[in-house]
């Protein structure tokens, strides 16, 4: 009876969070989310070489990642170590500037699951992605 129980109250959570999850509202644009969004294109440019090259990747979190220092000039590690600081600074800020916005902060987990989705699927052939800690090539 014990198992049933917590089977119960794990399907409850479940449809709990499927059903914040499909409420949602992503594209929301409050003035906090256009300036992370506007950072985050602009910084984007300068690390599009980096994903090429396959230096950085982007995690299975939603995060980017420095994945082959290798790859990156010794003289240019420094930089790409602060771009990536940075890009993971403004993901966490987006994240949980969307839930805020959507007055459900408890939701940043769900909203940084479902991006974390969207930049992996959205990324260009060649890129580094990670997919269950396993890093491939798209």
């Amino acid at each position: 009876m014990n198992n049933l129980i917590k089977f119960c109250f794990a399907l409850f959570a479940l449809c709990v969070s499927t059903a914040a999850s499909a409420q949602v509202n992503i594209e929301i644009n409050t003035p906090g989310v256009v300036a992370l969004k506007q950072s985050m294109q602009q910084r984007h440019t300068e690390l599009a070489a980096f994903y090429a090259s396959g230096a950085v990747g982007i995690t299975s979190d939603g995060m980017v990642a420095l994945r082959d220092a290798n790859a990156v000039p010794l003289a240019a590690r420094q930089k790409v170590n602060g771009l990536v600081a940075a890009e993971n600074q403004d993901r966490k800020a987006l994240y949980a500037e969307i839930a805020r916005a959507n007055a459900h902060p408890e939701w940043e987990g769900d909203i940084r699951s479902t991006f974390a989705q969207r930049w992996i699927q959205r990324a260009q052939a060649g890129w580094w992605v990670q997919s269950g800690g396993t890093w491939s090539r798209k």
